[in-house]
Formats: structure tokens, C-alpha cells, sequence
């Protein structure tokens, strides 16, 4: 299952996040997500702190958990289940005319 996050730095905390994230490896960053979560791509809006990331993971807990890593640097407005173009074709055709 595919989910897409967004979030928010708060922005008394931008400055620290900013450190601590880009000093973070791809071995950290897998490290703080667990083994449950696969990370597909991250997107940053640099002028607002903000940004989307897209996961894929079976265990709605396991991304939950790991959202509160960060909870108490940014707002995590949604969590998300998502489909692709594929899955979401899939769905339309099993639909009856």
C-alpha cells in the first residue's frame, strides 16, 4: 500500500530541522523509517518548509509510529492512502458498466 504524507516545519524549529536532516544519510534515514516502510520519493518546498513524501508500506502503524519522530518539529497535515495510475485503471474496470 502506497501512502503519501505532507507536512510542515513549524517554523520556530526550521533552522534545527534543516541541520539535522541534511546531515542524515540514506542508512539514517531507512534507520528512522524501520523496516516496515519503503520510502519512493520526497519533494521539498525550501520557501515554506514544507513539503510531500510518498511511502509504501503495509502496516498503517509502522507510519504512524514514524511520523512521531518528527512530531515534535512540523505539523504532519495528512497521511494518505494512494494508488497509481495502474491501481487506480484496476479499480475502474472492475466497476460495472
Amino acid at each position: 500500500m502506497k501512502f503519501m504524507l505532507t507536512w510542515e516545519v513549524h517554523p520556530e524549529k526550521r533552522q534545527e530541522v534543516f541541520k539535522v536532516f541534511s546531515r542524515m544519510s540514506a542508512q539514517d534515514d531507512q534507520a528512522d523509517m524501520g523496516d516496515k516502510i519503503k520510502l519512493i520519493g520526497r519533494w521539498h518546498d525550501m520557501a515554506r518548509f514544507a513539503g510531500y513524501a510518498l511511502f509504501e508500506a503495509d502496516d498503517p502503524k509502522a507510519m504512524a509510529n514514524w511520523a512521531l519522530n518528527w512530531n515534535s518539529y512540523m505539523d504532519i497535515i495528512d497521511v494518505v492512502p494512494v494508488l497509481d495510475d495502474e491501481e487506480a485503471r484496476e479499480v475502474g474496470r472492475s466497476r460495472p458498466s
